[in-house]
């Protein structure tokens, strides 16, 4: 990389800001860097973000999600204030309903007690409908939609219309609990139809509301990203091919094409395996970009909470920190790395502590390099124009484009 874009002593600068931030944050929380043990850092850390949440949960009016209207509206009123998308390029109502038409879901027909597909829309609505998809029927039928339905997809049947944010009905709950069980979170979207959804289930744990805040945050980024996408490949003859894949979220499993390539990963693979071949490689994770900007939106809370709102201003340039620290026993030389990435460390309060995450800093540590070496802007050019490949030729790209 160094060759490539004329920089040098990259990695060194992202180190030192490694131990400046780390350093900085634990001074603020009244810890010393090289005098405190892991359990002392993970601690203070988690006793800080159980403030946040608590101090979000008040402010969102204590949000009890089986009053869907009351919790809908404070929630999403606060989510669309810190980031309102525009009009994204989804797929039509009345195609999607044609669709399922065709794909009886007869698992919620048969919940509700209805005959028909229109039936069922129009008293339940299109948005809880199509959120409900994904925890009503079983996995085969879903395969089934998305191979076969999907296929039939041009781009005249999408248009321009707003992303819907909605807080289902709580009598979704009992249709949900397999859902939840599989699950690390109850919010969702749906890409394709412009739909983020909550489902409504209680919150009673520390770390629950600003859990799901930051999801809604997350996906209110993530979904304009995607779209964005969908209507780039509109007026191509594959549209629908490349639809599917980022639907997906293809990532390549074939071996780098050469050492000046960079992968480009859309998931999380650490969720399904830690020891996955690609998390060591060279890549770049637009998911861990939407946290990035999710932070960033967070942050902007501050100006509704007023003194009490500055804990949520500086998590955005956490992301990727994070370092060994020793467990504080006398004779002891082991260390534990402790991420100070808010979502692992939000991830990590809902469990109680039980899981210690840490693959959402080593994700945004990752981005981090190749923002550094090639700017945001360009990176996130690089990514849209080769997402479909699943590589970026680092080399073609930046001919003539050194600083």
């Amino acid at each position: 990389m160094n060759k490539l874009t004329g920089k040098s002593g990259v990695m060194e600068r992202i180190a030192e800001e490694n131990t400046i931030l780390t350093r900085r944050t634990l001074e603020e929380l009244g810890l010393s860097l090289g005098s405190c043990s892991t359990g002392d850092v993970y601690n203070i850390l988690i006793k800080r973000l159980t403030h946040m949440d608590e101090h979000l949960y008040n402010f969102l009016g204590k949000p009890d999600l089986s009053k869907t209207a009351l919790v809908c509206a404070k929630i999403c009123e606060t989510a669309f204030a810190l980031n309102k998308p525009k009009p994204g390029f989804f797929i039509k109502k009345e195609k999607a309903i044609q669709m399922l038409e065709k794909f009886t879901p007869q698992n919620l027909l048969n919940h509700f007690g209805y005959g028909t597909v229109a039936e069922l829309v129009k008293k339940q609505g299109f948005e809880q409908v199509f959120s409900a998809l994904r925890f009503a029927q079983d996995e085969a039928w879903m395969h089934k939609f998305f191979d076969e339905a999907y296929n039939e997809l041009t781009a005249g049947d999408f248009e321009e219309r707003e992303v819907e944010l909605r807080v289902l009905e709580p009598q979704w709950l009992d249709v949900a609990e397999k859902f939840l069980e599989k699950k690390y979170h109850n919010v969702s979207h749906l890409k394709e139809l412009g739909i983020i959804f909550v489902i409504p289930l209680k919150i009673d744990t520390p770390g629950e509301t600003l859990r799901l805040f930051t999801l809604i945050l997350h996906y209110l980024n993530e979904v304009p990203f995607y779209s964005k996408l969908f209507r780039k490949f509109s007026s191509e003859a594959d549209f629908t091919i490349k639809l599917k894949s980022l639907l997906r979220g293809d990532v390549s499993e074939a071996p780098l094409p050469n050492e000046n390539s960079l992968r480009i990963v859309q998931r999380y693979l650490a969720k399904d395996d830690p020891n996955d071949f690609r998390l060591l490689e060279p890549h770049f994770n637009p998911e861990a970009e939407h946290w990035y900007k999710a932070e960033g939106d967070l942050g902007k809370i501050g100006t509704f909470l007023g003194a009490g709102g500055k804990a949520f201003g500086y998590w955005q340039g956490l992301d990727f920190v994070g370092d060994f620290f020793s467990d504080g026993i006398s004779g002891k030389t082991d260390e534990e790395l402790i991420s100070f990435d808010l979502i692992d460390l939000v991830m990590s309060l809902v469990k109680k502590g039980e899981i210690k995450y840490l693959y959402h800093q080593q994700e945004a540590l990752w981005n981090k390099i190749f923002i550094e070496y090639l700017g945001r802007d360009k990176i996130e050019e690089l990514v849209e124009k080769n997402i479909i490949e699943g590589f970026i030729p680092l080399e073609v790209a930046l001919t003539g484009s050194r600083s």
